[in-house]
Protein backbone atom coordinates (compact mmCIF):
# COMPACT_ATOMS: atom_id res chain seq x y z
CA UNK A 1 0.00 0.00 0.00
CA UNK A 2 1.34 3.23 -1.28
CA UNK A 3 1.75 6.18 1.44
CA UNK A 4 2.68 9.43 1.28
CA UNK A 5 2.72 11.25 4.51
CA UNK A 6 3.66 15.42 4.46
CA UNK A 7 4.53 17.56 6.86
CA UNK A 8 5.96 20.74 8.11
CA UNK A 9 3.35 22.60 6.85
CA UNK A 10 2.48 26.02 8.88
CA UNK A 11 1.63 29.97 9.16
CA UNK A 12 4.19 32.14 8.53
CA UNK A 13 4.45 35.86 7.68
CA UNK A 14 5.77 37.67 4.46
CA UNK A 15 8.73 36.66 3.28
CA UNK A 16 8.99 34.01 5.96
CA UNK A 17 10.51 30.14 5.11
CA UNK A 18 9.95 26.31 5.64
CA UNK A 19 10.24 23.18 4.77
CA UNK A 20 8.01 20.60 3.63
CA UNK A 21 8.86 16.86 4.42
CA UNK A 22 6.99 13.81 2.49
CA UNK A 23 7.45 10.75 3.99
CA UNK A 24 7.24 7.46 1.44
CA UNK A 25 6.40 3.99 1.73
CA UNK A 26 4.94 1.16 -0.23
CA UNK A 27 6.55 3.20 -2.95
CA UNK A 28 10.82 3.58 -3.88
CA UNK A 29 11.48 7.24 -4.45
CA UNK A 30 14.38 6.52 -6.20
CA UNK A 31 12.39 4.34 -9.25
CA UNK A 32 9.56 7.41 -8.90
CA UNK A 33 9.32 11.12 -9.86
CA UNK A 34 8.96 12.85 -7.13
CA UNK A 35 7.00 16.33 -6.75
CA UNK A 36 4.72 18.60 -4.91
CA UNK A 37 1.71 20.39 -6.06
CA UNK A 38 -0.45 22.61 -4.19
CA UNK A 39 -4.14 24.00 -4.04
CA UNK A 40 -5.28 27.24 -3.13
CA UNK A 41 -8.80 27.89 -1.93
CA UNK A 42 -11.36 27.89 -4.97
CA UNK A 43 -8.65 26.83 -7.34
CA UNK A 44 -7.50 23.57 -8.86
CA UNK A 45 -4.29 21.68 -7.80
CA UNK A 46 -1.57 23.05 -9.63
CA UNK A 47 1.81 21.95 -10.36
CA UNK A 48 5.07 23.17 -8.08
CA UNK A 49 8.44 21.57 -8.34
CA UNK A 50 9.28 17.91 -9.36
CA UNK A 51 12.49 16.02 -9.08
CA UNK A 52 13.02 13.17 -11.82
CA UNK A 53 14.35 9.69 -11.06
CA UNK A 54 17.64 11.14 -13.03
CA UNK A 55 18.02 14.01 -10.64
CA UNK A 56 16.79 16.54 -13.09
CA UNK A 57 14.11 19.46 -11.68
CA UNK A 58 11.81 21.32 -12.79
CA UNK A 59 10.09 24.08 -11.30
CA UNK A 60 6.63 26.37 -11.70
CA UNK A 61 7.41 29.83 -12.71
CA UNK A 62 5.87 31.11 -9.81
CA UNK A 63 8.11 29.37 -7.45
CA UNK A 64 11.38 29.34 -9.88
CA UNK A 65 14.42 30.98 -7.40
CA UNK A 66 12.22 30.49 -4.07
CA UNK A 67 11.88 26.96 -3.98
CA UNK A 68 14.32 23.65 -3.74
CA UNK A 69 13.24 20.67 -4.11
CA UNK A 70 15.04 17.88 -2.87
CA UNK A 71 15.15 13.89 -2.04
CA UNK A 72 16.95 11.38 -0.10
CA UNK A 73 16.70 8.26 -1.31
CA UNK A 74 18.25 6.14 1.63
CA UNK A 75 15.38 7.70 4.00
CA UNK A 76 12.41 7.68 0.92
CA UNK A 77 11.53 11.20 1.77
CA UNK A 78 11.43 14.18 -0.84
CA UNK A 79 11.66 17.94 0.85
CA UNK A 80 10.41 21.06 0.01
CA UNK A 81 12.39 23.94 1.05
CA UNK A 82 10.32 27.52 0.55
CA UNK A 83 12.04 31.14 1.02
CA UNK A 84 10.68 34.23 0.69
CA UNK A 85 7.04 33.12 1.03
CA UNK A 86 4.17 35.29 -0.30
CA UNK A 87 0.43 35.59 0.18
CA UNK A 88 0.38 33.74 -3.33
CA UNK A 89 1.82 30.58 -1.65
CA UNK A 90 -0.62 29.84 0.43
CA UNK A 91 -2.29 26.69 -0.58
CA UNK A 92 -2.86 23.36 0.90
CA UNK A 93 0.68 21.57 -0.32
CA UNK A 94 0.58 17.79 -2.29
CA UNK A 95 3.45 15.39 -2.49
CA UNK A 96 3.27 13.32 -5.22
CA UNK A 97 5.14 10.16 -6.94
CA UNK A 98 4.77 9.12 -9.87
CA UNK A 99 6.73 5.75 -12.20
CA UNK A 100 5.93 7.97 -15.26
CA UNK A 101 5.45 11.48 -15.87
CA UNK A 102 2.14 11.15 -18.07
CA UNK A 103 0.47 9.50 -15.11
CA UNK A 104 -1.20 10.88 -12.10
CA UNK A 105 0.29 8.55 -9.77
CA UNK A 106 -0.13 9.12 -6.18
CA UNK A 107 -0.62 11.94 -3.91
CA UNK A 108 -0.69 12.27 0.24
CA UNK A 109 -3.20 14.18 2.36
CA UNK A 110 -1.29 17.46 2.31
CA UNK A 111 -0.16 19.85 4.50
CA UNK A 112 -1.05 23.47 4.65
CA UNK A 113 0.77 26.73 4.37
CA UNK A 114 -0.38 30.28 5.07
CA UNK A 115 1.36 32.93 4.59
CA UNK A 116 -0.06 36.26 6.29
CA UNK A 117 1.00 39.43 5.32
Amino acid sequence: QVQLVESGGDTVQVGGSLQLSCAASGISASSNHMGWYRQAPGKERGFVARVNTDGRTWYADSVKGRFTISKDNAKNMVFLQMVNLQPGDTAVYYCNARPNIWDNGYYGQGTQVTVSS
